[in-house]
């Protein structure tokens, strides 16, 4: 399960999309973000999914590794839809026992579900496609002009980039510690639920260890490298925008207002 998280990894490839600049990916992102939210109808969806299947394939990242993300949110998703499908008012479908499911509960069931996979799989894709120092710099070039009123923007964007680079390493971490921890006798899998969680808290010692030994180890390097935040400092590749990522930024308005169009379109 702890290798299926694919979130803060990056995946090497000549695409199209790995070429564009890290500020169009994170519009993008944030578009498709926002899109999913104001949706409320099935058309809405459908435009979502034909944009999200086109942008997959022009990734070049294979699809059977970009959807191994979403076995980690799997109880999430359960539980979401559970809510929505049994707690909903509205015309009765199906009556078992205490548990009812209506038609506006499976509507809303099946909305919450595929914008939780899709939010999922929209933030996976500027990760595969972006290395931390372009993420780095992509946040710190759009949010720029917070700068202008005091808030340390290369040091936030620092630390996000820092937090999502972290991600596959601490799991590839906890991996180890299983498997060490397995060979010397260690059951994580047998037992109900409240058995595997006590299960999992030995883990939480070695890995907090490792987590503060591998950030020391980050901080040093740092200072040894005479780091001092961004005040003044220049990049070796700078930013620049390129014509496709000027096409990409037209697209993606042009699929924001379809989006917001298909709102008014009836079921």
């Amino acid at each position: 399960m702890l290798r299926e998280i694919t979130l803060g990894q990056y995946y090497p490839a000549d695409s199209v999309v790995h070429r564009l600049d890290p500020r169009t990916k994170l519009f993008g992102t944030l578009v498709f973000i926002v899109s999913l939210f104001i949706s409320t109808n099935i058309w809405g969806y459908v435009l979502a999914s034909i944009a999200l299947a086109a942008v997959i394939r022009l990734t070049k990242v294979p699809f059977s590794f970009m959807v191994r993300g979403l076995k980690a949110i799997m109880v999430l998703l359960l539980i979401s839809v559970s809510f929505n499908l049994f707690l909903t008012s509205g015309e009765v479908l199906v009556k078992v026992w205490i548990f009812r499911i209506t038609r506006e509960g499976l509507r809303l069931a099946g909305f919450m579900a595929a914008r939780l996979v899709y939010l999922v799989l929209g933030s996976t894709i500027m990760t595969l496609t972006t290395t931390p120092n372009e993420l780095t710099d992509g946040l710190e070039k759009s949010m720029g002009f917070l700068g202008r009123v005091g808030v340390p923007v290369h040091e936030i964007s620092m630390m996000m980039s820092i937090a999502l680079r972290f991600i596959p390493i601490l799991v590839e971490e906890t991996d180890k510690i299983m498997k060490a921890q397995m060979a010397r006798g260690a059951d994580f899998e047998s037992g109900n639920l409240i058995q595997r969680v006590k299960a999992m808290v030995p883990l939480l010692v070695p890995l907090f260890i490792s987590a503060f030994r591998r950030a020391t180890d980050l901080a040093m390097a740092m200072e040894a490298r005479c780091y001092r935040g961004g005040a003044g400092r220049t990049k070796m590749k700078p930013l620049h925008y390129a014509h496709r990522d000027r096409a990409a930024y037209g697209l993606l308005l042009l699929y924001l207002a379809g989006m917001i169009g298909l709102r008014f379109v009836p079921m």
